[in-house]
């Protein structure tokens, strides 16, 4: 069984009124998510919503000749797989585990089950949806409108805002798929940030050694995404790293109580 402390590695679990959260600990699963798994294909149903804690997903629009693009990524902040418990069951995209990390799953009954007779429950999950949804389409207006070098930024921190420290494993050409670009062109924006002190990229190991640097170069649409996050999901921060938590302390900050109801 999934204890209260390991649930509270993902924000939205962390987030769930205390009589919810106990209802749901017996039915979660460890799952271990490894690089490059995909979650869900496109067209397919899907069977369970994956709460993701030290791993982050990235949901890719598919084309029919196979190309795809990012459209946003999920981390400890949220949820992977909203068409369950909106109604759709399936959906058009992709989910593939970006970064190799820890996980819970939840079954499509049981989230759905939930969302339908739980007033907090689906407020907290409607509120996640409009967040992402606002990823998405800020991700639309970034790609069509800003320079590579602005969307590797966005991407960048959206990426690091979902680990616990400042490596991130990824290849260059991983990159280019997820934006939809040529690996030449990633390569060239990551030298820039490279020579301005910003990151070091060695071995698709990319470490983040100026953030102040790296959110002055990004465009608007990082700070829209976050802005969005923080008003529709507030108070649901990590602990500092390094920080000590004594046994069963929650990993984040309980949720304000008029946002539950």
């Amino acid at each position: 069984m999934v204890s209260a402390y390991e649930a509270t590695e993902n924000q939205l679990l962390a987030a769930l009124p205390d009589s919810q959260l106990q209802r749901w600990k017996p039915l979660l699963e460890h799952t271990e998510l490894s690089l490059g798994q995909v979650l869900y294909e496109s067209g397919c149903t899907l069977s369970h919503v994956y709460f993701p804690a030290t791993a982050i997903v990235s949901l890719l629009s598919v084309l029919e000749n196979g190309d795809c693009a990012d459209t946003a990524v999920v981390g400890s902040e949220g949820v992977v797989g909203i068409p369950l418990f909106m109604g759709g069951e399936s959906t058009p995209s992709r989910a593939v585990v970006q970064t190799a990390g820890r996980g819970y799953r939840l079954s499509a009954h049981a989230i759905k089950e939930s969302f339908q007779g739980n007033t907090p429950v689906m407020h907290l999950m409607l509120r996640y949806t409009q967040a992402l949804i606002t990823q998405m389409s800020q991700t639309a207006v970034c790609n069509r409108h800003h320079t590579l070098d602005q969307q590797l930024c966005r991407w960048l921190l959206l990426s690091f805002d979902r680990l616990s420290g400042n490596e991130l494993a990824m290849t260059q050409q991983s990159i280019a798929n997820m934006l939809g670009v040529r690996r030449e062109g990633v390569t060239e924006a990551a030298l820039k940030l490279q020579a301005a002190g910003i990151i070091k990229y060695s071995r698709g190991q990319i470490a983040l050694l100026d953030r102040p640097g790296l959110e002055r170069r990004a465009c608007e649409c990082y700070a829209v995404v976050k802005n969005e996050y923080e008003r529709l999901l507030p108070a649901l921060r990590r602990s500092a790293p390094g920080s000590q938590r004594p046994p069963g302390a929650p990993a984040y900050r309980e949720m304000p109580a008029q946002l539950r109801h």
